[in-house]
């Protein structure tokens, strides 16, 4: 069912969704050196954390943000959560990891209930009825979206927020310290020379509304049109194109249009040695040579994980009312698969897409693939 978006908000670090954009188009990037644990025994040296200026070891919890995004794409959308049944439907991979981490290694306090989101979220908006949270990896906030929709379709809902939300966590970053070969200083999705992948964190939230309930002179921001949804369970973190390839084409059918019909999609661009030859080689699959325009954000913001599914759906209706889709921050040279992909790279790109398909894949084999139509409004 579409559904449609009315209001939104995020943070990256780069800033809130104007800012993030701008940076985009700019090919600038949020990248720096960590501040958050020992290089040395991490063996990663840059992320994408936000600089928010907080003095010393405080409680780094996924959830404040969260909360914040929730409420002011609430505001955004104009709807009284008091007068109207609110859910909200959060994508996340590691939830309060930091937190838990935090109150292991230097005693922090740490409350049980804090590890669930509903706290968090009801005490930024005490109306709302219900709070799920998907945990599915980094396609976590596209199934959050597929869940949101489901719930509107119904009728268990009047309004649905979904969300995505992660803080980098010293677990995590180890992990990727491990498996990147030597200390990358960004990410440069579709790369020749892709360094592989780098932490950043954030939130996300849109507000999703039935359309035949948004006819009282209220704008939106686009239409929700389907999102396809496999899992593969290929392999433990390697993607698979069988499994993508049939996301991206129930996706179309979900959405009631063909391939034909997508005029920008936004990549998952990991710049992973395996992730983007399998993900350029899926899209080849779907669009052959002559493809829609294709960017990726990850080079700006860093690899966001549960959040970063939303965050490039927002980009996208972004790019798409704006008229120009940002370029592939980082991409220098692109990789030999990536020869008869149309990468937009080196500068914006002026287009008005009608449709867009956003990309997101988890460890695990989730894949979630996700339709956006532009607004008339």
């Amino acid at each position: 069912m579409p559904a449609a978006i009315t209001g939104s908000s995020m943070v990256t670090c780069l800033g809130d969704l104007e800012a993030t954009y701008l940076a985009l188009l700019e090919g600038r990037s949020g990248v720096a050196p960590l501040r958050l644990g020992d290089p040395d025994k991490l063996g990663v040296t840059h992320g994408y954390e936000i600089q928010d200026g907080r003095p010393g070891p405080q409680l780094r919890l996924a959830g404040g943000r969260l909360a914040d995004c929730v409420a002011q794409a609430l505001r955004a959308a104009g709807v009284d959560p008091a007068r109207r049944r609110v859910a909200v439907v959060v994508g996340t991979g590691l939830r309060e990891l930091r937190g838990v981490e935090q109150w292991h290694a230097d005693g922090a306090p740490l409350r049980l209930a804090q590890l669930h989101f509903r706290e968090a979220v009801r005490a930024a908006v005490p109306e709302v009825t219900e709070v799920h949270t998907i945990a599915n990896a980094c396609a976590a906030s596209g199934y959050a979206l597929a869940l949101g929709a489901d719930i509107l379709e119904l009728g268990d809902a009047d309004v649905v927020v979904a969300a995505g939300c992660d803080t980098m966590t010293e677990s995590m970053l180890t992990v990727i310290g491990k498996v990147t070969a030597g200390a990358s200083d960004m990410v440069r999705p579709f790369d020749e020379d892709r360094p592989g992948v780098l932490l950043g964190e954030g939130a996300a939230a849109v507000v999703l509304e039935r359309p035949e309930e948004v006819a009282d002179g209220r704008s939106t921001l686009g239409v929700l049109r389907g999102v396809g949804l496999t899992c593969d369970a290929y392999h433990e973190t390697a993607p698979d194109q069988v499994g993508i390839v049939a996301a991206m084409r129930q996706a179309h059918e979900r959405a009631g249009i063909t391939a034909d019909d997508i005029g920008l999609v936004v990549a998952h661009g990991t710049s992973t040695g395996l992730n983007d030859p399998t993900e350029g080689a899926a899209l080849l699959d779907v669009f052959g040579p002559d493809g829609p325009p294709v960017t990726a954000i990850k080079g700006a913001i860093g690899h966001t994980s549960g959040g970063s599914a939303l965050m490039s759906v927002l980009i996208a209706l972004t790019a798409m009312r704006a008229g120009t889709v940002p370029p592939v921050v980082g991409l220098r040279s692109p990789m030999p698969e990536a020869d008869r992909l149309n990468l937009v790279h080196g500068a914006p790109l002026q287009a008005s897409p009608r449709h867009a398909q956003i990309n997101a894949f988890g460890f695990g084999g989730v894949n979630a693939v996700t339709i956006v139509e532009a607004s008339d409004g």
